[in-house]
């Protein structure tokens, strides 16, 4: 300890000092809640042709399973992070869970689309409380380096593991009993997960922020990015140059910038500026979701050509993620944790982005015929080994030295990255691939005499679109990594303090000994 902790008050000694006994058995709880979430989407997509078929749902309208519930969590992340820093992180960890619970039984009770698509909302609703104050409870739980490592590392490889059961599991559940099960089966989680959570967590004090709601900053944010994913939605089906999409776009920046001048005038805002200026922070959450932009819509584009063009099984499809989420897990918990004390946190985002840009390349390959084993199988495993080793120190970094009464909403926004990233990636990937396969379908089928090579065109259109719409996300992964190495300069560890420390509570009296982030 340096000669600087001589001058550290009894107050702030206590706060380094007072570390939580049951801190690890808390993150398993907080672990379980992330599986469930991560489980959930991964375990829809499995789902959804099973589930668009029983339930009618149209080819455009399909996408909505997935947007509905993308842009009810991102577009009330932030309201949901203020109200975990205002309501206490644990009741409303337990709050989201038990909605969650309840938006998963009424969709696998849906009869119809309409059922489904509010269900997919609720969840989302929910969801918005659960993972702010789970990631924020982490971020004021664990504030030594070291420590902080090794529990994000845990954090993050039992989401990738999600990913993996999610893939599985709906595999199995919709090829074995239905499609319903895929939302009943995140009950026992939600319900094991809150009883450990209501018994095990205990919050530490003085991290709240008691001041008011700003209900216009709420309203502000929630409509801008729902009217920013409902133009990408509507420019699928109707066109960028549709009356409706382009109001769609104009009232989403009039929105979000009047947000934007609503949070720089209030005395408590929902998203305090202060947030997402500093450099690091801002690096990680537009980083983040252009990154999330490319993979979303890669996961709904190999979910339809493994089981339309390859004719898999739900089963056999989980089965063939695995390569992505076996890198996913090492990346994060073999190269990230390890890494992430030693070195800068952009040497490890930048090259992390661009190795999953290299996957992402080999994708644009994609055919009818393409072998498993010769292309999607290393394509795969480059994606979640870059995405693994970028993401575990993106999510430490999403904290890096806020103040503790701003822990919930500087973990929200990680996730708004995250969720907008995902719904945007969703429509905007879909509308390119959808474009490109139209064009294709129309520039070939006059040739296509019997009905077997009609249907062979519409293959050939298919894979044609998926990989047009690769082609941007490989861009949009370069541009993640250019992003990353660029607005990112936070040193080796030990030159900021994190939240919940000593440090960042007393940063303006004291000098104390640093801990490494």
């Amino acid at each position: 300890m340096s000669s600087s902790a001589s001058k550290i008050p009894d107050s702030a000694r206590s706060a380094v000092q007072a570390v939580d006994p049951n801190r690890w058995k808390a993150l398993v709880f907080i672990a379980l809640a992330q599986l469930m979430v991560v489980l959930d989407a991964t375990i829809v997509n499995i789902a959804l042709p099973s589930a668009q078929q029983d339930l009618g749902i149209s080819d455009g309208n399909r996408q909505w399973v997935v947007t509905a519930y993308a842009l009810a969590f991102g577009g009330l992340l932030l309201f949901g992070g203020r109200i975990a820093d205002l309501w206490g992180r644990k009741r409303t960890f337990v709050t989201g869970l038990a909605g969650f619970a309840a938006a998963s039984a009424m969709g696998g009770a849906a009869t119809n689309e309409a059922m489904m698509f509010g269900s997919r909302a609720l969840q989302g609703v929910f969801g918005a409380l659960l993972a702010p104050a789970a990631l924020s409870l982490l971020a004021v739980m664990f504030t030594d380096g070291k420590e902080r490592a090794k529990a994000f590392g845990i954090y993050g490889a039992i989401a990738g593991g999600g990913g993996a059961v999610g893939l599985i599991l709906g595999g199995f559940l919709t090829e074995y009993l239905d499609w319903r099960w895929t939302f009943f089966v995140n009950i026992p989680f939600a319900v094991v997960a809150a009883a450990g959570a209501y018994f095990v967590i205990r919050e530490p004090k003085g991290g709240r922020n008691r001041s008011p709601l700003d209900i216009p900053g709420v309203i502000l944010s929630t409509l801008g990015l729902v009217a920013l994913v409902y133009g990408f939605t509507r420019a699928e089906s109707d066109g960028w140059g549709d009356s409706v999409t382009v109001a769609m776009f104009v009232a989403s920046a009039v929105l979000l910038l009047a947000f934007v001048a609503v949070e720089s005038r209030v005395k408590a805002p929902l998203l305090p500026l202060r947030v997402i200026t500093e450099r690091n922070r801002g690096g990680v959450y537009l980083s983040l979701g252009l990154a999330i932009i490319a993979m979303f819509g890669l996961f709904l584009f190999l979910t339809y050509y493994l089981q339309v063009v390859k004719g898999y099984s739900p089963v056999k499809t989980g089965f063939a993620f695995l390569p992505m989420i076996a890198g996913m897990i090492t990346g994060s918990t073999q190269i990230g944790t390890r890494l992430m004390t030693r070195v800068a946190p952009r040497l490890l985002m930048g090259p992390g982005f661009l190795v999953a840009a290299l996957g992402m390349l080999l994708l644009t390959q994609l055919q009818i015929g393409s072998s498993y084993a010769a292309l999607l199988l290393p394509a795969m495993l480059l994606l979640g080994l870059g995405m693994g080793t970028a993401f575990m120190p993106a999510m430490s970094l999403a904290t890096l030295g806020v103040e503790p009464r701003d822990a919930g909403v500087a973990s929200a926004m990680v996730n708004t990255s995250q969720q907008v990233g995902g719904a945007i990636g969703t429509a905007l990937l879909n509308t390119i691939a959808a474009s490109a396969t139209t064009a294709y379908v129309a520039d070939h089928i006059g040739g296509a005499t019997s009905r077997s090579q009609q249907q062979l065109v519409q293959l050939q259109g298919m894979v044609h679109g998926y990989t047009s719409a690769i082609w941007f996300a490989v861009g949009i992964l370069v541009l993640a990594a250019a992003i990353a190495l660029t607005f990112v300069n936070a040193g080796r560890p030990g030159t900021t303090a994190v939240a919940g420390s000593a440090e960042a509570a007393e940063e303006d009296e004291v000098a104390v000994p640093v801990v490494a982030h």
